[in-house]
């Protein structure tokens, strides 16, 4: 089974920096993509950024230009630089993934897409942006 962990939350003004990591544990063949969503108070969750094997890369509007996503396939790690917060950056951020774990497993198209079959989501990390 496949496990995320989640690392690199905390509170900062608005204007500042943070950079989330995500580590995969577990049985994995290959990472066919990796991402970062986000649900805050009230709303329904978003995705916010999604890097697939081939170093493809996905962002929400709004996070365009201020967040940076990147990968060490080697170690099965994604990581979210987020620079020039705002006070709407404020959520739980969330880490997702599409990986083979198996002979004969295809990664999925859109993966991001397909939040009910991704192989795993970490617990979860808050990020509080105050003005």
């Amino acid at each position: 089974q496949v496990q995320l962990v989640e690392s690199g939350g905390g509170s900062v003004q608005a204007g500042g920096s943070l950079k989330l990591s995500c580590a995969a544990s577990g049985y994995i063949l290959s990472s066919c993509g990796m991402g970062w969503y986000r649900q805050a108070p009230g709303k329904e969750r978003e995705l916010v950024s999604w890097i697939s094997s081939d170093g493809s890369t996905k962002y929400v509007d709004s996070v365009k230009g201020r967040f940076t996503i990147s990968q060490d396939n080697a170690k099965n790690t994604v990581y979210l630089q987020m620079n020039s917060l705002k006070t709407e950056d404020t959520a739980v951020y969330y880490c997702a993934a599409d990986f083979r774990t198996s002979p004969g497993e295809w990664c999925l198209v859109e993966a991001w897409r397909q939040t009910n079959r991704l192989d795993a989501w970490g617990q979860g990390t808050l990020v509080t942006v105050s003005s």
